[in-house]
């Protein structure tokens, strides 16, 4: 087991990728007024998080993907964070929707995801939804949301559940409905633009809608390695496609909290070198109630980062070795993951309530930051009934493992 134990190396991730991350910093920050201003992300930074194949971290070599470890895709998603959230959220969106390629049979993947060095793939949810089995395929009706990434995506996941042709639920082994995703090119699609939102502007995650749309069997998969029959159809023998598409998500996003307010307590410390607020003598950073409260909150995201970090790689270790990705893992996961969310909340809480009216402008970093990262936390991978589900499981009570 001491084999198991991560290294430091473990835990750092890929240098050469994340220096991808890392050069284009800058220009993601540069752009991020246009991105907030159109809600898109602009064709020019588009063309370089394509050509540094950003949305490409887990897709399949066999694709033409990096197929990178969650360790290292956590750091890129968290540095291109630290400069715009939108960003980072399109990319950790695409991420894990690109995993598909791993579903989806070899000629199929490679028209789809191969033969296109720019293609994206995004969804979201439909409750009004449904697929009839028609003859080679199914026939496709709904309308879905929060397809985050939707506006520069090639390709939409449409997730439904099955019905056979007489309008019967298709049920699988188990007596539940059988759920497959659809995935249609992105100018099939009726859009509906409802993305007029607090924060996390840049993400386009808007509303599209199919009616009695044909989507070819081939062109369906099961998306996610955790039932019996879904593991049946992956293709793909790599670790990374030994973990389930949720786990990576939820890395991911946490990285984008983390993001968020690693550049909100750097910048709020240059707020409050320099700010001496009203009917003070002094600068707020003489205050010893800033002073606590400013360590804590560093204090919190650092523990926050570390046990994600830690079990992430742990983890990792285990699945690489051949284990199969465990309830207690996923629960290890969920568990650190909504934890560093919340703890990335707090510490812009505090940035942007010690920092007083300098940060209620638009023009200022915390105020963007304070809208992101509470948009961040409205999102499923935020949500705080996360950790009753943990706690259900530690103690042998009954728990939702939906979205563990």
């Amino acid at each position: 087991m001491d084999t198991l134990i991560p290294s430091s190396a473990d835990l750092a991730g890929d240098p050469a990728v994340i220096s991808r991350a890392e050069a284009l910093r800058p220009v993601v920050e540069a752009a991020s007024d246009e991105i907030e201003d159109k809600r898109r992300l602009p064709p020019a930074l588009l063309d370089k998080l394509h050509e540094a194949q950003l949305f490409r971290l887990l897709m399949p070599r066999s694709s033409n993907g990096i197929e990178t470890d969650p360790i290292t895709f956590f750091h890129v998603i968290e540095t291109i964070a630290r400069a715009d959230a939108s960003t980072a959220w399109c990319l950790s969106q695409a991420g894990g929707c690109s995993m598909s390629a791993a579903y989806l049979d070899l000629p199929v993947a490679k028209a789809i995801f191969g033969d296109d060095p720019r293609a994206v793939l995004a969804w979201g949810p439909g409750p009004r939804v449904k697929a009839i089995e028609r003859e080679g395929g199914y026939e496709v009706t709904g309308v879905w949301a929060f397809a985050s990434g939707c506006r520069h995506a090639t390709w939409l996941g449409a997730h439904c559940p099955i019905y056979q042709p007489d309008g019967s639920p298709r049920l699988g082994p188990n007596g539940r409905q059988l759920e497959r995703t659809m995935l249609v090119k992105s100018e099939e699609v009726v859009w509906t633009d409802i993305w007029n939102t607090v924060g996390l502007r840049g993400t386009a995650s808007d509303q599209f809608a199919l009616t009695d749309h044909f989507v070819p069997a081939s062109h369906s998969i099961t998306r996610d390695v955790i039932t019996r029959e879904s593991a049946k159809e992956c293709r793909e023998p790599g670790p990374l496609y030994r973990m389930s598409a949720m786990t990576c998500y939820e890395v991911g996003f946490a990285g984008v909290a983390l993001g968020i307010a690693r550049a909100c307590l750097d910048n709020f410390v240059d707020v409050a070198k320099n700010k001496i607020p009203r009917g003070k003598t002094s600068p707020l950073r003489d205050n010893s109630v800033v002073q606590t409260n400013l360590a804590q909150a560093e204090v919190g995201i650092r523990s926050a980062r570390a046990f994600l970090l830690q079990s992430m790689a742990e983890i990792w270790k285990q699945i690489s070795a051949g284990d199969k990705l465990s309830v207690d893992h996923r629960i290890t996961i969920r568990m650190a993951s909504t934890n560093a969310i919340h703890k990335a909340r707090e510490a812009v809480d505090f940035a942007y309530n010690a920092a007083g009216a300098t940060a209620i402008f638009e023009s200022h970093p915390l105020e963007r930051r304070f809208r992101d990262i509470h948009t961040v936390t409205q999102q499923l991978q935020g949500r705080l009934s996360h950790f009753e589900t943990v706690g259900a499981w530690m103690m042998g009570a009954d728990a939702d493992l939906t979205f563990v």
